[in-house]
């Protein structure tokens, strides 16, 4: 909203102005605001949370005494969520120029964060891990995903270049064209799968916010790249014009989980819950795709597709032992992985500290495919 300032630089004789005009100044200010948001409301929000009563008020049985052994976590609030939200999408109002793909991923950023937030809530209210049903949840996610597809295929700026497939290492897209079902049905893998990944892995204090800011700088480098003519001529990758205006919703993103982190690191005074985890996977999913960069996501966020593989693997070994054997068999000592470790005797500021450097390590690999090509 404020980058039609620039318009009036020449008019005004105010010079400054024409700073707007590039994508690096506003997402600077786009993290800065965002990061000034949520020091603003957090404390406020934190309070209320507490008034309310928003606390999990019970020791979730898959983990055990784990998360309660050295903190009492049962009454922390879990909808920190909302503190990202707001400083994230009033930022990108603010900063971000108005484009399909920026109110694409604004779209799926929302829609994502109701489902969150009603699961969090029925867990307070419930005083049970027991939340908003599976269906409900696929049923959310199905909307953004359907949603999200329709935008960008209704809209001329966005409906050839979202048909193109890229990967990492290749110099041209593999695929021109996609068909619809191909689209729709890799898009709904991304932005459900790092939905539910983000989610999984948000189990101990600032761990997945965390590694979300990592995985958003890489965002944000792929979504300049990906907007501007030359770089992505230099580099050999896809431009695909206007999409660095999702440089800024990453640098609001950046800033609003910075300032989440200064509340959520150990010992939390909030927790992200599913009203956080949700969206923000779904937010990285969508952008992922929207820059051609869905594979370039699997890297950077390596840590997130560990702890997906992770669950998968020790539900999927136990069902087929527990068949074929008439006992379930485990791979991990615990699922998500980050538990397995706990269980191993790592603090969890350890197990937080050294995921934080294997996402950063990830972070650098993706960064890295730039130039292999």
């Amino acid at each position: 909203m404020l980058t039609y300032l620039a318009d009036y630089a020449d008019y005004f004789d105010l010079g400054p102005l024409r700073l707007l005009r590039y994508i690096t100044v506003r997402t600077a200010l786009a993290a800065l605001t965002a990061l000034f948001i949520g020091f603003a409301i957090g404390p406020a929000m934190i309070r209320k949370f507490k008034e309310l009563k928003f606390g999990q008020g019970y020791i979730d049985d898959r983990t055990g005494a784990l998360g309660a052994s050295y903190f009492d976590k049962k009454h922390t609030p879990a909808m920190g969520g909302l503190i990202i939200f707001a400083s994230v999408f009033l930022s990108a109002v603010l900063w971000a120029a108005p484009n399909v793909w920026v109110f694409t991923s604004l779209f799926v950023y929302a829609a994502l964060t109701v489902p969150g937030f009603r699961d969090d809530y029925l867990k307070v209210k419930r005083r049970s891990r027991d939340g908003i049903s599976s269906w409900e949840k696929i049923a959310w996610q199905s909307f953004a995903t359907f949603g999200a597809l329709g935008i960008l295929l209704s809209s001329p700026d966005s409906a050839a270049k979202i048909r193109e497939l890229w990967v990492p290492f290749v110099k041209h897209a593999v695929i021109d064209r996609m068909p619809v079902w191909l689209l729709l049905a890799l898009i709904y893998l991304w932005v459900v799968g790092f939905s539910n990944a983000i989610n999984l892995t948000d189990g101990l204090d600032g761990l997945a916010v965390g590694c979300t800011i990592t995985v958003a700088l890489v965002m944000a480098v792929m979504a300049y790249v990906a907007g501007n003519v030359l770089l992505s001529e230099y580099l050999l990758t896809s431009y695909v014009a206007k999409t660095g205006e999702l440089t800024v919703i990453c640098g609001a993103l950046i800033g609003g989980c910075m300032a989440f982190l200064w509340y959520n690191s150990h010992p939390a005074e909030v927790f992200m819950g599913d009203t956080g985890s949700l969206a923000l996977g779904g937010l990285l999913g969508v952008m992922a795709f929207m820059i051609h960069q869905p594979l370039t996501l699997v890297i950077a966020g390596g840590v997130f597709v560990a702890e997906l593989l992770s669950v998968v693997t020790q539900v999927g070994w136990f069902k087929y032992t527990k068949r074929r054997f008439g006992a379930g068999r485990r791979v991990f000592l615990m699922a998500p992985l980050h538990h397995h470790f706990q269980k191993k005797g790592w603090p969890e500021t350890k197990v937080v500290l050294r995921f934080w450097v294997l996402s950063l390590g990830c972070a650098l690999a993706s960064l890295a495919t730039l130039k292999l090509r």
